[in-house]
């Protein structure tokens, strides 16, 4: 089939190489010209693992343009997957959404086209762009789309540090539309992905025993809210898990003995229960957000989605109250910080833990030192704002240091030399903020360990 993807961004670039991959001719279009100049050159804009293996497996089904004359006219599917950050009540911003839309209308070819809304929009989002790509058409033709093409909704599910994996493999594939029509193109589009029939990367392995792929099928309003609903749901365990970590740390109980004791429980699951500074990065936060503002739109109150909110604020204001009760004062102390990204396995930096927990540290005038093994020159670009000392490396940081706080569980962090840090350190304090060090090795090593709900 012939693919246009509107964004290549995290969600955008990841489904485009993926589709290519299976054998599509896949068009990525992008405003940003810098960034659609390094895709044409092989250079990959964001840190994602084997996205740049795949997208040289793939590179023969692959271009990318910033126009639409270029992308849209004969596109099978187009997919919608532009950004919708917050606004400052919680609900999305649409406007690159309507921007998209209204190109992909002036631009409709003479085919069927599956217009597809990728991006995380609010509920009834379907049908608004289905509007704007209709009279969009008809103030640019003269005359009315006439069965040229159909809106459906296709939310992703995609972890970041893993997303060409769950591209490929993934738990389910959600599809809103009620056109018999555009049901049947995304099903054939999907079709490797649903029977697994493609021939997997070596270095991306398929699951054992994976056959196939459920193919969720729903109106467009339910596809929507699926996507958030889901979100909702790992953000609740999340928060859920760090409020029975603040019981457990004042009756002297182990957080994480406590998480697989639920885990174990198959009604519960063990994925989404380890504590620790709480959520951030592009999805969560956001996502609830809108969840709340939508219901509130109905007349409805959503306790338990704000409550989940405000128990992942609170996580980052914990670093520093641990901080305080150790260090007493934080004026003039040196505090480095192991993590920038997020997660793991990503450069993203949005709604970054690290960067709110810096920002807090500065203004109560710590010296603060900030560490990531890749996400480092973004930091740098995007947070030249705060007032923070960028190291090459994990000595730098520690020397000298009052306390070292681990906020991204990367796995090399774990694996760092402790025991020839220690001595580097003005005080030996470490705040294990994911529960992801070796407590019992920091201790032997002489160092004062803090985690979370432990």
């Amino acid at each position: 089939m012939r693919i246009a993807i509107i964004g290549t961004g995290y969600v955008g670039l990841t489904t485009g190489v993926a589709l290519a991959y299976l054998g599509h001719q896949v068009v990525g279009l992008d405003v940003d010209a810098r960034k659609v100049e390094m895709l044409r050159q092989g250079k990959i804009p964001i840190y994602e693992p084997w996205l740049a293996e795949l997208t040289e497996l793939a590179r023969h089904n692959l271009t990318f343009t910033t126009t639409y004359a270029e992308a849209i006219p004969g596109a099978d599917v187009v997919f919608i997957a532009v950004g919708t950050p917050s606004l400052p009540d919680g609900n999305p911003d649409l406007r690159y959404v309507r921007s998209a839309a209204q190109s992909v209308g002036e631009h409709l070819g003479e085919g069927y086209t599956v217009v597809v809304n990728k991006s995380t929009v609010p509920i009834g989002s379907g049908n608004w762009v289905e509007t704007i790509v209709r009279d969009a058409f008809e103030a640019c033709h003269g005359q009315k789309p006439s069965g040229r093409f159909a809106v459906a909704s296709n939310p992703e599910f995609l972890r970041e540090g893993s997303a060409l994996f769950d591209t490929l493999y993934p738990d389910r594939v959600v599809v809103g539309t009620r056109e018999s029509q555009a049901l049947e193109v995304l099903y054939n589009l999907y079709k490797p992905i649903l029977e697994q029939t493609f021939p997997a990367p070596r270095f991306l392995p398929r699951p054992e025993g994976l056959a196939a792929v459920p193919l969720i099928t729903a109106d467009q309003a339910s596809a929507e809210l699926i996507k958030y609903a889901a979100n909702a749901f790992l953000a609740l365990k999340i928060s859920f898990v760090n409020e029975i970590a603040q019981l457990a740390e004042r009756v002297g109980a182990d957080v994480t003995q406590i998480a697989k004791g639920i885990g174990l429980d198959q009604r519960i699951g063990p994925r989404f229960l380890q504590a620790g500074l709480g959520w951030g990065g592009s999805c969560f936060g956001k996502d609830t957000a809108a969840l709340v503002a939508t219901a509130g739109e109905y007349g409805l109150a959503m306790p338990i989605v704000q409550a989940a909110r405000d128990v992942n604020a609170l996580q980052r204001h914990r670093v520093i109250d641990k901080l305080l009760g150790e260090l007493k004062i934080l004026k003039g102390r040196t505090i480095g910080l192991l993590g920038l990204a997020f997660k793991p396995n990503t450069d993203d930096l949005r709604d970054a833990p690290a960067l709110d927990i810096a920002q807090r540290l500065v203004e109560r005038g710590a010296r603060v030192r900030v560490h990531d093994p890749v996400a480092m020159a973004r930091a740098q670009t995007e947070c030249s704002h705060l007032e923070v000392q960028f190291c090459d490396s994990v000595e730098a940081l520690a020397s000298g240091a009052d306390a070292l706080v681990l906020v991204t569980e990367w796995a090399q962090y774990r694996d760092l030399p402790w025991e020839s840090l220690v001595s580097q350190m003005a005080n030996p304090l470490v705040m294990d903020g994911r529960n992801h060090l070796d407590r019992e090795r920091l201790t032997q090593a002489g160092y004062r360990y803090l985690g979370i709900g432990r």
